[in-house]
């Protein structure tokens, strides 16, 4: 269920040198001058922003097999106080030539709030990055602040943000956009085989919304998936402001993209993938608001980089591909429920969006095309559909519930029926842009309260939780570092997230916590315990990307200080090696002076995965919403469960 990335030519930011650099000598990160021995190299792996008090706590150090054998570490403070001793634990396996030998270090009982660093002693000589122990609120809630920090600097539009950042209104001719006919693309969708594209004479106000990832892109597909964990986050961090408001934000733009007089739902802003006479957002490297500048008229190739196309889900009045109304009618359904003990008219106007889509769902959809996601398809391709309709339905009749609608039932039946559908199915996942069966299955088991619907009842929900979670499980205990995820293809770190979130999911819901020492591995995996020694979450610990392939770090960040990251933003990770061979380049780049010596990650390299932090890497380095918000649900949920 890994989707595929979209190849875009994108770039990073030139921040923080000094505090990469002194992480690099600190932690085993090689460059230029590096004699240690490799007999005696090691290096550690920790969770970088900290692991929760109580929970079980996992280190890893990798290294020469001699040298790890019988090796001992301590635990310091930040006065350099010997706080705890012990024993490397058993060898998890083996990671690559340079680094044959991974043990971990058992972290369980330290307990005490503070920062810690570990240090080896003898042959095994290091020392790790700084690590916190702390409640899981001060943890987590900083983090979440941060992932909302990303999605400001991602507004498009007028109701831009000043940040570290900033930059102007952007894409105001979206005002007026022309939609466009359906464009065709050849079978890999690199290449726009219309001529030009054909417009429908319809005009639409889609201004507003978040850019996708590190271009100007807007899909309906993701932002309804992110509107979706903000909605679902807030629920248990209600206190937070700009969690709220960013949420409004990515909503009133879904109410855009849903013109329910015509009964369309918009599915896209811009095209990425063009022709000679048909320039796209991909083409061309600048901030947004430089497209309010273009001097064009009809016919140019340039048109359509400032007035960008809008393509449709549905025709007006016709079928809408099923995963896009489930997952719409999903977000306003939430809508609904987040109004209606303050505002019961306007809750009810969302319950009705939400039920006008659901109704629109194409469910006998053909299986031979594929679902509508984006133009072209393989920017974000994907199989199922039954989840989305599950997950609408159960959020139409939890909000129905509040609301005293009658037609409750109704969508309690619809729902449960859906997720039957998915669970016989071949094509089930886990949790991301893809597959958004662990959302539906917790809130339709809530929605179900004890009774059995269409054969479904919450031990079935639960059991499917329990599978998407063992799957990852399985998966950990034969990977070195314990990762759940695999890494050698793309979303490697957004499916961690999935997972943690899952899991977080799965015990709010049963108070079963089997799952939550997975959940932290997994969490600290994505945080700095893996082999690379990288957060994957930019300015989460000592080492992170400082290279992410995203124009409006590159070109509108200061590159003199740590204030001009993109801060909160999660990329993808480490990716298969193969799929590196190639990175791209723009001429109007700017040198990301951040990075790392070419070649400096390759030691850490195995299993087929490589990991790349270059302007040029968006395989390893671009962020995006989805993997962000993932990220969010999941810390917003650790926060709320250590509050319990």
């Amino acid at each position: 269920m890994n989707s595929l990335r979209k190849p875009r030519l994108l770039a990073g930011t030139a921040a923080g040198l000094g505090t990469l650099l002194l992480a690099v000598s600190l932690h085993g990160l090689p460059h230029g001058g590096d004699t240690t021995p490799a007999s005696t190299k090691v290096a550690i792996r920790v969770d970088q922003v900290g692991y929760v008090r109580g929970e079980a706590k996992r280190a890893y150090v990798m290294g020469p097999s001699a040298a790890l054998a019988g090796a001992r570490f301590k635990v310091v403070d930040a006065r350099n106080r010997v706080v705890q001793a012990g024993r490397l634990g058993a060898a998890t396996g083996r990671w690559n030539a340079k680094y044959p030998s991974v043990r971990t270090a058992d972290l369980s009982a330290l307990n005490t709030p503070g920062t810690y660093r570990i240090v080896l002693t003898g042959a095994a000589a290091g020392r790790s990055p700084a690590f916190r122990i702390a409640g899981a609120g001060e943890l987590m809630t900083p983090l979440v602040r941060d992932n909302v920090r990303f999605l400001q600097a991602q507004r498009d539009g007028a109701d831009v943000l000043p940040g570290a950042l900033r930059h102007g209104p952007s894409h105001l001719a979206d005002q007026d956009a022309t939609v466009y006919a359906d464009p065709d693309y050849d079978k890999e969708g690199t290449e726009l085989l219309d001529e030009r594209l054909t417009p429908t004479g319809d005009q639409v106000d889609v201004s507003g919304g978040w850019f996708d990832a590190g271009d100007f892109l807007k899909f309906t597909g993701t932002t309804s998936y992110s509107v979706a964990e903000l909605l679902l986050a807030q629920r248990d961090l209600p206190a937070m402001a700009e969690l709220s408001a960013e949420a409004s934000h990515g909503l009133a733009w879904l109410d855009r993209m849903w013109d329910e007089d015509s009964e369309t739902l918009y599915a896209q802003v811009g095209i990425g993938a063009g022709n000679d006479a048909v320039r796209t957002d991909h083409d061309v490297w600048r901030l947004p608001e430089a497209d309010d500048r273009l001097d064009v008229s009809p016919g140019d190739p340039d048109y359509t980089i400032k007035h960008r196309p809008v393509f449709r889900a549905n025709d007006p009045g016709e079928p809408i591909s099923p995963n896009l109304a489930g997952r719409g009618a999903a977000v306003f359904a939430l809508a609904a429920q987040r109004a209606a003990d303050t505002d019961p008219e306007e809750a009810q106007d969302w319950l009705d969006k939400a039920a006008a889509v659901y109704d629109l769902a194409d469910t006998d959809p053909d299986p031979d095309e594929p679902l509508v996601t984006a133009f072209p398809g393989a920017f974000y391709p994907e199989d199922s559909w039954q989840d989305d309709m599950e997950f609408g339905g159960a959020e139409l009749a939890l909000a129905a519930r509040e609301l005293g609608d009658d037609r409750e039932s109704d969508w309690a039946d619809a729902a449960a029926g859906w997720a039957g559908d998915y669970l016989d199915s071949d094509v089930k996942g886990t949790l991301d842009v893809a597959d958004v069966s662990a959302l539906a299955h917790v809130d339709l088991a809530t929605v179900l309260d004890g009774t059995r619907v269409n054969g479904i009842g919450a031990e079935e929900l639960y059991d499917d939780l329990r599978r998407q979670l063992d799957d990852g499980v399985a998966r950990a205990e034969h990977d070195p570092f314990g990762a759940g995820a695999v890494y050698d293809d793309f979303d490697a770190v957004p499916h961690t997230f999935g997972l943690v979130a899952t899991a977080r999911l799965y015990a709010k819901a049963t108070g079963d916590t089997r799952y939550a020492a997975f959940a932290g591995r997994q969490r600290g995996w994505a945080l700095g315990a893996n082999p690379w020694g990288t957060s994957f979450v930019i300015g989460a610990g000592e080492v992170y990307p400082h290279c992410p392939e995203h124009q409006l770090a590159n070109l509108a960040g200061s590159h003199d200080g740590e204030g001009a990251i993109l801060r909160g933003a999660v990329v993808n990770g480490p990716n298969a090696a193969s799929k590196l061979d190639e990175l791209n380049g723009f001429p109007t780049m700017k040198k990301c002076t951040a990075a790392p010596p070419a070649g400096a990650w390759t030691d850490f390299d195995g299993k087929g995965a490589r990991y790349v932090d270059d302007v040029g890497a968006w395989q390893t380095v671009e962020p995006s919403l989805d993997f962000t918000t993932t990220a969010l649900l999941a810390f917003a949920l650790t926060a709320q469960a250590g509050s319990r």
